[in-house]
């Protein structure tokens, strides 16, 4: 089965859900049955198209709750897929905040600067309070590392699963105190867990996605008849979607 991320409408269940559009972390399918739990209304407004993002969005929401920016902070983001995009986003709302998106792939210029954001190919500062690291490679790991000033953090949003990273631990590493911070999506931070539980962290992340503007990170479409034939362009580069979007 493929994918994760549904956007579908209750044809049976309980009267207040009953042909209302819900989000559902499920594998793609025409038709599945799940506990009434598992699924999450979209907000008044939202529309099925943009709600697909909502696995993204609660990710990038986790991403930012670990890294805990403060009003004037300076904030680089490395790797501008979906995920650090939206943390970007996210990001340029702190007041006083400076945010700057990276990543060696220029066609992320474009849906950068369509979401408001500063972006760059490649960024000299080494004065960076922040830095969140989504490209999933070590280069831009050590990327990271290189850009940060005294005390400052690396949060590390990547996932590389079974392969390794190294990781340059030299030169300004000890002598600048630097900390690179792991976050994932499966847990959240102890600052938040005694008020925000995983529904309302999901909750959060949909009622965010009503940002118009958003709709640039959706920018391809597939029949779900075609999946096996998209998967493999995508795989091997023929497509530069961001978030691909399977219609049934």
């Amino acid at each position: 089965k493929y994918g994760y991320a549904n956007v579908a409408e209750v044809v049976d269940g309980p009267d207040h859900l009953r042909r209302k559009p819900v989000f559902c972390l499920y594998p793609h399918q025409q038709e599945y049955r799940v506990p009434v739990g598992a699924v999450h209304p979209l907000p008044e407004g939202l529309p099925p198209r943009r709600a697909i993002l909502a696995a993204n969005m609660e990710t990038a929401v986790n991403g930012l709750w670990d890294a805990a920016p403060r009003v004037g902070d300076r904030i680089a983001v490395i790797g501008c897929g979906v995920v650090g995009l939206l943390v970007a986003w996210l990001a340029s709302r702190i007041p006083g905040a400076r945010v700057i998106a990276i990543d060696i792939n220029e066609a992320r210029r474009q849906p950068a600067e369509a979401l408001g954001l500063a972006f760059t190919t490649d960024e000299s500062r080494d004065d960076h309070d922040i830095v969140i690291h989504a490209s999933g490679k070590a280069e831009g790991l050590n990327t990271a590392l290189s850009m940060l000033g005294m005390e400052g953090r690396v949060i590390e949003m990547s996932w590389y699963g079974t392969g390794k990273a190294p990781v340059a631990l030299g030169e300004a590493f000890h002598s600048r105190r630097l900390t690179i911070r792991s976050s994932q999506v499966g847990q959240i931070n102890p600052q938040q867990q005694r008020r925000h539980g995983y529904r309302d962290r999901m909750a959060l992340a949909l009622s965010l996605l009503q940002a118009p503007e958003l709709d640039v990170l959706v920018n391809a479409e597939s029949a779900f008849e075609d999946l096996p034939r998209t998967l493999f362009e995508l795989a091997t580069g023929q497509r530069d979607s961001l978030c691909h979007c399977i219609r049934y």
